[in-house]
């Protein structure tokens, strides 16, 4: 049987590949006492480290204690902890989902279904008819700004507690949430209608009485589907059949996994083999699948046929599937559907991404608490001052509804339409063309980065892959003498033929004469540069794709047959790797060139035009763990077996024969900056090919461990291989990436790479590209395995002072188990830090580890699928459009087309959206602290009574029509010009410190406000003793005219529009005094106080308004000017 297969041939790697767990319980405590490096003396005895990290488990130093839980814990903490988990466990008991199994699947019964499946319909909606409105709100009132407007808007319905109109308080919440709603309703409806679009879509479904139009949403596992080319593939299937001869068809997966290249997909044979489509209903057959699983490049089942004697059984893997959200390519399939709805692949990886919070929001919200501390703090203060009389507690809530403009709604109003403003100047930007803002709420963070954590290939580089070296051992080729490899290749072809022409009849035979023999070295030579371009050229997983001259749209393959010919100018070469591709056209330049492909067959042309056949009898692809790719052919014309194979130095040196050349060489090669590939073949009899095949067909039928046993069986092959040549391919660097990182550097920003590739290749990138500086040394750190290595290179590397960290996966791994805290302090110290050998996963979890122990803000950027977790892991992630598809920019924050863009997007769009929300944010917060101050002076003066002091229209203007579009204008403003700031990227770094937004600023402003609210107000009643029953036109006036100011103030470049907004303010505001002369009056309008119109027209009242004016604003320019010029900020002394 193949579960009884031993695994003993199967090499395992020492190192544990479990990675740092983040998530250990918070009740266990680990008491490690040598986590202080300096415990232990730095210099050591390696025996005193012989035991392995299993070792330590059994130490006492690793001691478990489990905290005492009591009283004191509960009331430290502990209760949150208990509600969170009794919540957590209510959630898991009313949701409880379904199990997912294994299952059966009889082609084209899905009566026989031994369970209920899902529909296959595509939900995207967040709501529905009835969570529409509760859901909404909740996602609003979860933050503590609009949950305390809602609380103040609702006290106004109490009697007693009413200060103003409704109005005044419900309507700018209204329109808020109205926004909110009318925005997630179009978004919703959007949804609704994309859903039912796909839904909607017909496919063929094949039945007993032939084919019948069925609806993508009524699909069932079972049902056999009918998908045409060009056509997206409507649920997870089973391929059974293909329009095509070559019993395979082509894929598009870039809306699944993003890749652009296509993928190759094979039929069932059992089923391509039947005569008609309609026979797919006279066999008895099933599929056993597998159950649904997050993982898309992988799937294990088997393919069973009942009616025949004996039974066929077909081992299915990925190749046998058809992923739902792919699209046919070439031809015609037809597939059996096994899983639908909720349980495909594409819906089962479909997450959603965590909401980012910017830390300029985060900033604001807590100045929000202070200020609403103040808040209540100044309620406490008035009603103490009235002695507590009466009903003082209402008369404290009623003060804190008067002073509740301390907090202004507008603040989230004025910071969301400041945000989508700046999202659409960086889209606008003509300098960095093709840039895409997708998430709108965070362009701040833009302007606070620390680490840049970033991918390598096609990031740093620009995926194009061009074939530079061969080395056969004793030769090596470049670039300047592929030449001499083309001529050997011309020659050894040549004699191939010649020997088949004396072989053949006498009217086969050519009329020149055969050259003599070479020297016996360069025949040596040659015979090696023959085998091993000959081996690159079998061994790969490349399809030549022909476009058929009638309508250029074709990529059906042309005809196999010998005598066919194969147009070399359109041909295309499909793989899953660009570094494939770059091998093919390179054997392709140097004569051998891949005509055709399909599953059982590859066709070569010779230098000569001769077309050599092969058969495919098994191909091995390249995965990550095995890191190398094999195929066994047979060649036609002599009927030889041979086994060839590629991959990683690190898999193959340990699977060639010995040689002392091929460590060394491949160092060289990486120092290079090149991706090196070793090439190796083994011939095989027919009684070894024949053995191999029973086990390894036995292995893949293995429902249990089949992975393990089927590497198990190919592993016994893969023993003294005849080693072949290194080849070395050169990824080059994308456009500007030297300078980029140059100018990121000097900004203060401290770059990481993080790479799958080899530790040399990525070394060497970092050199080339001056991610790491000419003047700084790079320390290696050590592959360790245990506790005890790892603590003695972190000894080592803690001596290094000012040098880049190199360091793999691997050690990375062990290090972060035993010495997390200390491995990222040292880290974090170094100028530039590359993590090579790097899974996607740790990318991910290194963003998190520096967010956790440095709390500064970081940036991921990458182009391709594996880099999505880590971009969408960090506080702002930028992804570049590239060769490996969109998946990663369509994940991203932001989306840009060249790596050079990220320089821009920092320095200048960065710099700009941090300042102008921090001076935003503050003059709104300004605009509510000062007319509370006045609130309360007239308060305290009215016997502290809590009565407002303007009408309600007056508050809503205040706050819309008379100031919003000077306060917005704000967004224009820029301190630095953008050539400035790419200039002297050093001005970056003051924008790190976060100090265009803190307590400090903060607090100035709150002196400002009380400043000015109390000399308005104070001015108004000493200068107007007479008239003052007008106190309200006259202090308002003032109040109007020193918020246009102090933006005259604030701002620090002028634009038009500043101005325009500045005149149209002023305008709406004589405007309304003119025709709204009511609201003018002390307290409520039946008090009989009105404004008198030729009041306001008189000497009098325009020179003491302007009086209070002068007073409440002249101090400040006064201060602003001191200071420009006796400590002016650092960009004021580039500007001048």
């Amino acid at each position: 049987m193949a579960d009884s297969i031993l695994l003993n041939p199967l090499r395992t790697n020492s190192r544990k590949t479990g990675y740092y767990n983040a998530g250990r319980p918070a009740r266990y405590q680990i008491e490690d006492e040598s986590l202080n490096l300096d415990e232990m003396p730095l210099m050591m005895s390696e025996e005193a480290f012989e035991n392995d990290e299993s070792d330590y488990q059994t130490l006492p130093r690793a001691r478990v204690s489990q905290r005492h839980r009591g009283l004191g814990w509960f009331l430290c903490g502990g209760w949150k902890v208990l509600c969170i988990s009794c919540c957590e466990c209510l959630v898991h008991t009313c949701r409880r989902r379904k199990e997912l199994k294994a299952r059966t699947v009889w082609l084209g019964h899905p009566e026989k279904c031994e369970e209920k499946y899902p529909r296959n319909a595509i939900k995207n909606q967040k709501y529905n008819i009835v969570t529409f409105v509760p859901g909404v709100l909740y996602q609003q009132f979860k933050f503590f700004l609009n949950l305390y407007f809602l609380v103040v808007a609702c006290s106004q319905f109490v009697p007693s507690l009413k200060i103003g109109y409704l109005y005044t308080y419900w309507a700018p919440l209204g329109f808020v949430l109205a926004v909110t709603m009318v925005r997630e309703a179009v978004d919703e409806v959007r949804r609704c209608r994309r859903d039912k679009e796909m839904n909607s879509q017909l496919y063929s479904k094949l039945t007993m009485r032939g084919k019948v139009q069925i609806k993508s949403s009524d699909i069932q596992v079972g049902d056999l589907i009918i998908v045409e080319k060009n056509q997206r593939i409507p649920a997870d299937m089973i391929f059974l059949r293909t329009s095509e001869k070559t019993g395979s068809c082509f894929i598009r997966t870039d809306q699944l996994d993003g890749e652009t290249d296509w993928k190759l997909r094979v039929t069932v044979a059992c089923t391509q083999r039947l005569p008609a489509l309609g026979d797919l209903f006279s066999i008895s057959a099933y599929v056993y699948a597998q159950k649904p699983q997050l993982d898309i490049h992988s799937f294990e089942g088997n393919f069973t046929r009942e009616d025949c004697d004996p039974p066929v059984h077909e081992s299915l893997s990925i190749e046998n599937t058809l992923w739902a959200s792919t699209v046919v390519a070439s031809g015609t399939v037809i597939g059996v559907v096994i899983y639908t709805g909720k349980e495909m692949r594409s819906v089962l990886n479909t997450s959603q991404s965590k909401n980012k919070v910017g830390l300029l929001d985060l900033e604001l919200n807590r100045l929000t608490k202070a200020l609403f501390l103040a808040q209540v703090v100044l309620s406490v203060v008035m009603v103490a001052l009235q002695g507590f009389l009466g009903p003082w507690f209402r008369n404290l809530f009623r003060f804190v509804v008067l002073f509740s403009y301390i907090i202004p709604i507008s603040l989230r109003v004025n910071l969301d339409m400041g945000k989508s403003a700046y999202g659409w100047m960086i889209m606008k930007d003509e300098n960095i063309p093709g840039t895409v803002v997708r998430t709108s709420t965070i362009p701040e963070e833009l302007g606070r980065l620390v680490y840049l954590l970033t991918d390598k290939t096609g990031t740093l580089t620009q995926n194009e892959m061009v074939f530079r070296r061969l080395h056969l051992g004793t030769v090596s080729y470049g670039t300047d003498t592929m030449d001499e490899i083309q001529s050997h290749i011309i020659q050894s072809y040549a004699q191939v033929s010649l020997a088949q022409s004396n072989g053949s009849s006498a009217s086969s035979t050519p009329s020149r004469k055969p050259q003599p023999p070479a020297p016996k070295v360069r025949k040596s030579v040659s015979s090696r540069i023959h085998e091993a371009v000959k081996a690159i050229a079998l061994c790969h997983n490349v399809t030549p794709v022909y476009e058929s001259s009638v309508n250029g749209a074709s990529t059906e393959p042309e005809s196999t047959e010998a005598d066919q010919d194969f147009s070399d100018d359109n041909r295309t070469y499909q793989a899953s790797s660009p570094d494939e591709v770059s091998l093919v056209r390179w054997t392709e330049s140097m004569g051998l060139t891949l005509v055709n492909r399909d599953l059982t067959s590859l066709q070569l042309k010779t230098p000569a035009g001769q077309i050599l056949t092969y058969y495919i009898l098994q191909i091995f692809p390249f995965t990550s763990e095995s890191k190398r790719m094999g195929i066994i052919v047979r060649e036609e014309a002599t009927g030889d077996i041979t086994f060839y194979m590629k991959g990683a130095d690190v898999a193959m040196a340990s699977i060639v024969q010995y040689n002392d050349w091929l460590e060394e060489e491949c160092g060289n090669m990486a120092r290079e900056g090149l991706r090196t590939l070793v090439v190796a073949k083994k011939s095989l009899t027919e009684e070894q090919y024949q053995d191999f095949e029973s086990r390894y067909n036995q292995a893949k039928l293995s429902i249990h461990d089949r992975a393990l046993k089927v590497a198990a069986v190919v592993e016994s092959l893969e023993r003294e291989m005849e080693l072949l040549c290194l080849t070395g391919v050169e990824d080059q660097l994308q456009a500007d990436v030297r300078p980029t990182l140059e100018l990121l550097r000097n900004a203060g920003i401290k770059i990481w790479m993080l790479t799958g590739d080899k530790l040399e290749t990525a070394t060497c990138i970092a050199k080339s590209s001056h991610l790491v500086s000419r003047n700084q040394d790079i320390h290696v750190f050590r592959p360790v395995s245990n506790r005890g290595e790892a603590h003695l290179e972190l000894n080592a590397f803690r001596r290094k002072h000012d040098c880049a960290l190199v360091i793999s996966g691997d050690s990375l791994e062990v290090c972060l188990r035993y010495y997390e805290h200390e491995f990222v302090e040292l880290a974090c110290q170094c100028p530039a830090v590359v993590c090579c050998r790097c899974s996607p996963t740790q990318k991910a979890q290194i963003v998190r580890l520096l967010q956790q122990h440095t709390a500064n803000r970081t940036c991921a950027i990458g182009d391709g699928g594996n880099d999505v977790s880590m971009i969408q892991a960090a506080d702002c992630g930028i992804g570049i459009e590239g060769k490996e598809g969109k998946q990663a920019s369509l994940a991203a924050d932001f989306s840009i087309t060249q790596f050079k863009h990220i320089g821009r997007l920092l320095m200048v769009h960065g710099r700009n959206s941090y300042k102008r929300s921090a001076a935003l944010g503050q003059f709104v917060m300004h605009r509510g602290m000062i007319i509370s101050t006045m609130q309360a002076v007239f308060s305290s003066i009215f016997y502290f009574a809590s009565v407002p002091l303007y009408q309600g229209f007056l508050m809503v203007g205040y706050a819309t029509i008379y100031t919003m579009f000077p306060v917005f204008s704000l967004v224009l403003d820029q301190d630095v010009k953008p050539e400035m700031a790419l200039l002297y990227p050093e001005l970056y770094k003051d924008l790190t410190k976060g100090r265009s937004l803190s307590f400090k600023t903060f607090l100035i402003w709150v002196l400002i406000s009380v400043y000015q609210g109390g000399i308005l107000m104070y001015g108004a009643l000493v200068l107007f003793d007479q008239e003052f029953v007008h106190v309200v036109a006259i202090s308002f006036t003032a109040l109007i005219l020193t918020e246009l100011l102090m933006v005259a103030l604030t701002v620090r470049t002028w634009h038009w529009l500043m101005v325009v907004a500045e005149l149209i303010s002023l305008g709406c505001y004589f405007a309304s005094l003119a025709f709204l002369n009511e609201y003018f009056g002390i307290g409520r309008v039946t008090l009989g106080a009105f404004l008198d119109i030729s009041f306001i027209t008189t000497r009098a009242f325009l020179w003491k308004v302007c009086v209070i004016t002068l007073v409440s604003c002249l101090p400040l320019y006064i201060i602003k000017y001191l200071k420009r010029k006796f400590s002016p900020p650092s960009y004021s002394k580039l500007s001048s």
